[in-house]
């Protein structure tokens, strides 16, 4: 235990200093308070279904009717209890306060991977906190994307473990892969998963080449055979995961659509899709954020505009009287409606950029010069591919090839978040040159010329725009000549003031930029200094390393706090009560009847979670609705609102608030269709487009509008016109809805549930019976005459199969691990 202890020692430190650097950033935590994360609330709202039922049953429901007037509750909170890295998981997020766990992850994943590769213990912490405190992971934690941080946390333990197996440690890389791999993927961010083997792709690809020149190409061979074998362990432990997922994917609305139209003054599908995929793209010129931080202004937010020393704030005094109060709202109310903000970038907007570390971004160019190992041009090779990518319609020429013809690229959203790979590029590159540094088998004067260069090639830029910023760069956003246009309108047409705003404006952007620039600068000047020291022998290595860490540390923590600061945490309590019912919430709560929908127009209806909170809503937020509700949404709520589709959503409430004295009024909606009936006509639609016209104008209760690739499935000799039948619900759980009906012949019923075939079954006093969609995306089935009972059973084979595959793989996964590590510790003691 001893020899243990001394030999560990050093990591045991560092991971102390790691758990410390953690609960010091995070110091609000030992009052018990959380980060405000506006998508974990939104997320607690759309989970309100989901975990009443889970309390109340002991197990949760694979469906929720709490939005979208219901969807599968894969994308929302699932168990998948037979999963292995469920428990993995959840060790990590639980076991220390939120989100101190995700950051000491991604910081003892990066050290890890150092460590394989043979950094000093000094310069794997200064690389580990460059990675861990990117700016970027700080913008997730502070937005609540942990699922994302957490994905990313991930990255470098899976290169590290792959590393290990190509050096020939079979059992432990191979083991190591797997479970890193399969706690990537439940971490449920496939988008992140997807970059990360984008890269490996490339990594492949270069060490095959490397191998093919040194003739080693069986053992390569080897290598990722085991590797394969990790692959195959991590999908079966996920296999309910990515199943649900791919089957739910398609039907959402990143798959194809099914209408060939668009909406009213829409644009065509294909598109509409790649408006949707490069909405948030990097702008070309914003990628030297990664030196400067706020050279393009930072988030999108005032904070600096308000500011009584700002240029803006003393142009509107002018306007105001000087009456702070005044001043305050006026630059607020130009930022609402003008867009007038810091941030002058292309996207819509943003939580903050992407900043690499000044220090680390001096070293990585270092690397360039002087790392003559491969993975340099893996590195390399990944970092230029993956800023050309983030740029997305900024650089059509490569962004619609992939999204055209690489596989499952265009399934995603926010292109520019695939830098967060090159978040891992930077530190990685930047520590291996200095680990050739410190092997000292490259000449000192060759080192100080290639250090030389590289301070002056970031520092100067940094210089630069600290002394000309608008040598580069306009600080104007495209639309800044309209938007002058317009000042200049609410101002009575006094063009000499709106020009005399709108300069104040670029002027603080300037001085935003300028004061970045500055201080970039000076971190890579000490950055330069302590590597010279070294080199020069002028300081011991211990030093100039651990100074190099604490310089990189203050680097990053400052700009971090700009953006994720004690201000954003809040007690447990506010947050649990963060929704607040109003009046009409509660007046609708004591509505007994447990399956009827809600429209709230008080709010966006569309995007926003709060109803959910309260109702089971037509409304409400995700980024993967079922496409068929995403194309209703666009036909037949976004012009105008369909009075006759909101009665076959049985929406039974409308809320809306009185202009005049903001007072919420309730409206009950008297012809709203109920939970299911029977319908006398049945009218066919030759397809999708044919059948979203048709609901444009009917009576749901009188006819159901049904594609006519389901007319086998209709015997209309059997039907009757439905005289004296009744239909009605008999209990609710999200996934098992019971009816009972009684009628003289068959009849057409249709239910007011969303239709989803891949997994919903109807049964017919037991027996399993067919169904089919009608009014573009309920269910409805032809039923026999008599009096029956009907029950529609949520049973995904995706799900119960899947997590049967996914115990066998946690299984293997938990044998494998044990056997690798037994076999590495009996050939330690045998040496």
């Amino acid at each position: 235990m001893n020899n243990w202890l001394k030999a560990n020692g050093i990591h045991l430190a560092i991971f102390g200093f790691f758990v410390i650097i953690c609960f010091v950033y995070f110091s609000p935590v030992f009052q018990g308070k959380v980060p405000f994360q506006s998508d974990v609330v939104a997320a607690k709202a759309m989970q309100k279904e989901i975990m009443e039922y889970k309390d109340k049953d002991g197990k949760a429901p694979l469906w929720t009717n709490q939005m979208f007037g219901g969807m599968p509750a894969y994308q929302i909170w699932t168990q998948y209890a037979y999963n292995g890295a469920t428990y993995g998981i959840r060790f990590i997020t639980s076991t220390l306060p939120s989100p101190v766990g995700t950051v000491l992850l991604l910081l003892t994943g990066a050290y890890f991977l150092f460590i394989v590769l043979k950094a000093n213990p000094w310069l794997a912490a200064a690389g580990a906190i460059a990675f861990a405190f990117t700016l970027y992971n700080f913008v997730l934690i502070g937005a609540g994307h942990n699922n994302k941080a957490l994905a990313i946390g991930f990255f470098a333990p899976i290169i590290a473990g792959f590393i290990l197996t190509l050096r020939g440690r079979y059992l432990v890389g191979g083991s190591l892969t797997a479970l890193f791999l399969a706690l990537l993927v439940r971490a449920n961010h496939i988008q992140m998963a997807y970059y990360l083997f984008l890269s490996v792709l490339i990594f492949m690809g270069i060490e095959i080449y490397q191998a093919y020149k040194a003739k080693t190409l069986p053992a390569l061979g080897k290598a990722i055979g085991v590797l394969a074998g990790a692959l195959l362990v991590a999908v079966m432990v996920n296999a309910s995961v990515l199943w649900t997922t791919a089957e739910y994917a398609a039907e959402t609305n990143r798959g194809k659509p099914n209408l060939t139209a668009p909406a009213a003054g829409g644009t065509d599908n294909n598109a509409k899709a790649k408006e949707y995929a490069f909405g948030w793209s990097q702008g070309v010129g914003e990628s030297f954020t990664f030196l400067v931080p706020d050279l393009y202004g930072g988030a999108t937010s005032i904070n600096e505009l308000v500011k009584p020393e700002s240029h803006m704030y003393k142009a509107i005094s002018e306007v105001t009287g000087g009456d702070p109060n005044q001043t305050t709202q006026a630059i607020q109310q130009l930022a609402q409606s003008l867009n007038m903000q810091q941030y002058w970038g292309e996207k819509p907007g943003t939580s903050g950029g992407y900043y690499f570390g000044a220090i680390m971004c001096f070293l990585f160019v270092f690397g360039l010069f002087i790392v003559r190992s491969h993975l340099k041009w893996w590195i390399l090779a990944t970092t230029v591919l993956f800023i050309l990518l983030s740029f997305g319609k900024n650089f059509p020429m490569l962004s619609n090839l992939f999204f055209d013809y690489f596989p499952l690229y265009n399934k995603f959203r926010a292109v520019e978040s695939i830098l967060a790979v090159v978040g891992l590029m930077v530190p990685l590159l930047a520590i291996l040159a200095l680990k050739e540094v410190q092997d000292g088998k490259i000449d000192q004067k060759i080192l100080i010329k290639k250090l030389q260069w590289s301070a002056g090639i970031t520092g100067g830029f940094a210089l630069i725009v600290a002394i000309a910023p608008t040598l580069f760069f306009s600080f104007t956003t495209e639309n800044h000549q309209q938007m002058v246009q317009a000042l200049t309108q609410s101002l009575q047409n006094n063009a000499a003031l709106a020009h005399k705003i709108a300069n104040a404006l670029i002027e603080d952007r300037i001085s935003i930029a300028r004061a970045d620039a500055i201080r970039s600068f000076i971190f890579i000047a000490v950055g330069f200094v302590l590597v010279w020291a070294f080199i020069t022998k002028k300081m011991n290595m211990q030093l100039a390393f651990g100074l190099l860490t604490l310089a990189v540390l203050i680097d990053m923590w400052q700009v971090d706090r700009r953006y994720l600061n004690n201000a954003n945490f809040s007690s447990k309590s506010d947050l649990a009560n963060h929704y607040q019912a109003r009046d009409v919430d509660t007046f609708i709560a004591a509505d007994k009847d447990p399956d009827f929908r809600v429209l709230d127009l008080t709010i966006n209806t569309f995007s926003d979670a709060s109803a959910s909170a309260f109702h089971k809503t037509i409304g409400g937020y995700h980024a993967a609705k079922l496409k068929r509700y995403q194309e209703l949404i666009d036909h037949q709520f976004s012009k105008s609102i369909n009075q006759d589709v909101l009665d076959m959503l049985n929406t039974k409430y409308i809320i809306t608030q009185d202009q005049q004295n903001g007072s919420y009024k309730m409206q009950r909606n008297a012809t709203a269709a109920g939970h299911a009936w029977i319908v006398p006509h049945v009218q066919f639609a030759k397809d999708a487009d044919e059948e979203m016209k048709a609901i444009s104008s009917f009576d749901p209760k009188q006819e159901a509008i049904v594609d006519v690739k389901y007319k086998n499935m209709i015997d209309e000799k059997r039907l009757g016109p439905g005289t004296g039948a009744l239909i009605k619900q008999e209990s609710y759980n999200p996934d098992h809805l019971v009816y009972t009906y009684s009628a003289p012949t068959d009849v057409i019923a249709v239910f007011s549930e969303i239709y989803y075939d891949k997994g919903w079954n109807m049964y017919v006093d037991g027996v399993k019976k067919p169904y089919f969609r009608a009014d573009y995306v309920l269910r409805a089935a032809q039923l026999e005459a008599g009096n029956h009972k009907v029950e529609f059973k949520f049973e995904p084979v995706a799900y119960y199969t899947g997590e049967w595959i996914s115990l066998i793989g946690s299984i293997l996964l938990v044998a494998g691990l044990g056997y690798a590590f037994y076999t590495e510790n009996k050939k330690k003691k045998a040496a």
